[in-house]
């Protein structure tokens, strides 16, 4: 596979998202699936694994852990801290976002033990808490890269103007925002500005949560996911946004037969053609799924079917915000005005 610079480190083009092993869509998997599906990625020649403290609060950074720590040398490992579970009075844990240094440290610490590794690749702010200087942030993520406790920071779903402050206080190597056909706000400024400042850019939700994978055909398909699923409280999955999203789609399912290619396939293909610094992190639970979208870097897409493409598919025409106010109330990249939206 063609490698790209992720900070300092040569990565295959696309990597593998670790959040789907046991947070967000459906059933989490067992233990021994997740193992399965890590160890067989690796053999694919997936050399870019990317977790969070927040996902399963720590579930899945225990299962690359487990699964892949005595294959450590032969992958760039990448985390994130500053948003985690934690337990309230009643003992139920839920997400917080903490930017302050101390709990920056002790993040850091456990998930050293949970990777079970002595230094983490590329390690994310995974939120900026808006309650802390972004400098006071940074000056601890400095501080851990000095302890030889990370090699290189990250940001995720940060603005240009916040990415420019981070770097001033330390290099940042990559920021990580969903960026996808139908989620185009790092265009606006922070792509732009993560090439100025040599960063790279990784794109979360590259296949829009499963939509441009074409695994959403009806608005009815909602009803059987479970109760946890998080597409649930998006406002692009609810009915009226879902049935007219459902709209465009056979088009968009036209495009990739005449790119002989997947779905999925076509939507990687499109952020690989769009800019050399930006590196696709598609997850999955499934092997065939993944084998399928590591051979999207095989794809190649004309000028005019790209043109079309991104004609068909962009902030106009896709309907709906993609979080809803209370978690974009959370995030911090640049949004398209309601006219931009059309």
């Amino acid at each position: 596979m063609e490698q790209r610079a992720l900070g300092p480190f040569r990565v295959g083009a696309i990597g593998l998202g670790c959040m789907n092993l046991c947070h967000a869509y459906g059933e989490p998997l067992s233990d021994a699936e997740a193992e399965r599906l890590l160890l067989g990625a690796l053999e694919l020649g997936v050399d870019h694994f990317d977790t969070a403290a927040l996902y399963g609060f720590g579930a899945s950074e225990t299962q690359v852990g487990r699964a892949l720590a005595r294959h450590r040398s032969r992958f760039t490992l990448a985390s994130k801290c500053a948003l985690e579970g934690r337990a309230g009075d009643d003992g139920v844990k839920r997400r917080v976002i903490d930017g302050r240094p101390e709990a920056i440290r002790r993040t850091c610490e456990e998930a050293l033990r949970r990777l079970q590794t002595d230094i983490i690749d590329l390690y994310y702010l995974h939120r900026w808490d808006k309650a802390v200087p972004i400098e006071d942030s940074m000056g601890a993520m400095a501080d851990l890269v000095r302890e030889g406790k990370i090699r290189a920071v990250g940001l995720s779903e940060v603005s240009a103007v916040t990415l420019r402050r981070a770097h001033a206080v330390h290099p940042i190597a990559a920021v990580q925002s969903e960026y996808s056909l139908w989620s185009r706000n790092a265009e606006i400024a922070v792509l732009d500005a993560c090439r100025d400042v040599g960063a790279a850019f990784v794109a979360f939700s590259p296949l829009a949560r499963g939509f441009l994978a074409g695994a959403i055909r009806d608005a009815g398909a909602v009803d059987a996911w479970t109760a946890k699923d998080l597409r649930r409280g998006m406002p692009r999955f609810q009915r009226e946004h879902l049935e007219a999203n459902l709209r465009w789609l056979p088009d968009y399912l036209s495009l990739a037969a005449e790119a002989d290619c997947t779905p999925a396939q076509l939507a990687l293909a499109w952020l690989l053609h769009k800019a050399p610094h930006i590196l696709p992190i598609p997850g999955t639970t499934k092997l065939a799924h993944l084998e399928e979208n590591l051979h999207a870097a095989r794809v190649s897409l004309t000028p005019d079917l790209f043109a079309r493409l991104e004609a068909l598919v962009n902030e106009r025409t896709v309907s709906g915000p993609r979080y809803s106010a209370a978690t974009q109330a959370e995030i911090d990249t640049e949004e398209f005005t309601a006219s931009a939206r059309g």
